[in-house]
């Protein structure tokens, strides 16, 4: 969708026409995702339970990575639509095939292991099937969910911005301010409605916006010089509003995808971990109730620690490789043909019938 005069200000794009990169960094998020919540987030659940004697860096900084990819990655949704139905029919096969089909399984291991702290209502349950279930204010069925919560506030707000300033978005960038000016208010106004704020994504807006200027670089929409303000914007909000080592993840990740757009990251770029990338979503969703009560089961069979740790990493990433290959991609290529089909039956007949009225 973009005007094919712009300035290519990315000699990556230009070159390769696809930054392998981002996949490797979502493949390393994803690994430390799962150390983090097997060393770090289990003993803190169940702090009475034997665990490996170390714990890995503690702290949100691995989901901003998630929350930056997204705001680069979903130009690539963004460049494709024609309409709001294109976008909800991508981005629902993108996560609810892989989501329905991990909802039985956490829960089948939750309720068969008996792990009461894991457990929540049925009702809550339920509920979780729509993915809403933050902006109602119940449990998920797997704490890691959360940010669900988050990736669809980002989407209704992308989309929004889509259908404000046009499928070419060329004002984006001023309107940009608004909305981590939003933060600040969010910061200043302890009593702004938590679900405007949950919709607006205004707790880790800088972090999605800081994907998104990249790719504006990286596409040849915009040039380096034109998008520090924003980033810098960024990086203001982020230290007025936030603790100071979000301040300093928000300036890690600059760093970061600025090495990835000057190819100083092409090392990263191994079969391994372009693998842990490509499953990562699905990697995301079993990892964390499932390895909890793996873990607790294993430990009270006797076995110990490192051998705990081991079996539940050998339950989960097979796991993971099994929904992306069997649910995952399949699903997303069903639905998306489906929807293809379906729009050009809609189009060949509206042509029909114009021809007849003619």
């Amino acid at each position: 969708m973009r005007d094919e005069t712009a300035v290519v200000d990315s000699p990556v794009r230009a070159t390769r026409g696809r930054l392998i990169e981002l996949d490797a960094l979502r493949g390393i998020g994803a690994i430390t995702v799962v150390l983090f919540h097997l060393t770090t987030r289990f003993p803190q659940v169940f702090p009475g339970v034997d665990h490996v004697p170390f714990s890995f860096w503690a702290g949100e900084y691995r989901v901003l990575l998630f929350f930056a990819l997204s705001g680069f990655a979903i130009f690539f949704t963004l460049e494709r639509i024609g309409g709001v139905m294109d976008f909800a029919v991508n981005r629902f096969s993108r996560l609810f095939p892989a989501y329905w089909a991990t909802l039985p399984l956490v829960l089948a291991f939750v309720w068969l292991g008996h792990v009461e702290q894991l457990q929540i209502p049925s009702t809550a349950a339920l509920a979780n099937i729509t993915m809403l279930q933050g902006y109602l204010y119940l449990p998920a069925v797997d704490g890691a969910y959360w940010t669900l919560t988050v990736e669809l506030g980002f989407y209704a707000c992308m989309i929004g911005l889509w259908l404000l300033l046009g499928k070419k978005l060329d004002r984006l960038e001023p309107m940009l301010i608004p909305w981590l000016a939003l933060k600040c208010l969010m910061f200043l106004w302890e009593d702004m409605p938590s679900r405007i704020a949950m919709v607006l994504v205004l707790q880790f807006v800088p972090y999605f916006i800081i994907g998104m200027l990249f790719y504006r670089i990286w596409s040849g929409q915009r040039q380096w010089h034109r998008q520090l303000p924003y980033f810098a914007a960024a990086l203001i909000t982020l230290f007025l509003t936030d603790k100071y080592d979000m301040f300093l993840a928000g300036c890690a990740l600059i760093i970061t995808f600025a090495a990835t757009l000057g190819g100083a990251l092409r090392f990263l770029n191994v079969r391994p971990i372009l693998w842990f990338g490509a499953i990562s979503y699905p990697l995301y969703l079993v990892h964390e109730n499932i390895s909890f009560v793996i873990l607790l089961k294993a430990q009270a069979a006797g076995l110990d620690h490192w051998s705990a740790f081991a079996l539940a990493l050998s339950v989960i990433v097979p796991m993971a490789a099994a929904l992306h290959y069997g649910v995952e991609m399949p699903a997303s290529r069903w639905i998306t043909e489906r929807w293809k089909a379906r729009k050009s039956s809609r189009s060949g007949g509206t042509e029909r019938a114009g021809a007849i009225r003619l």
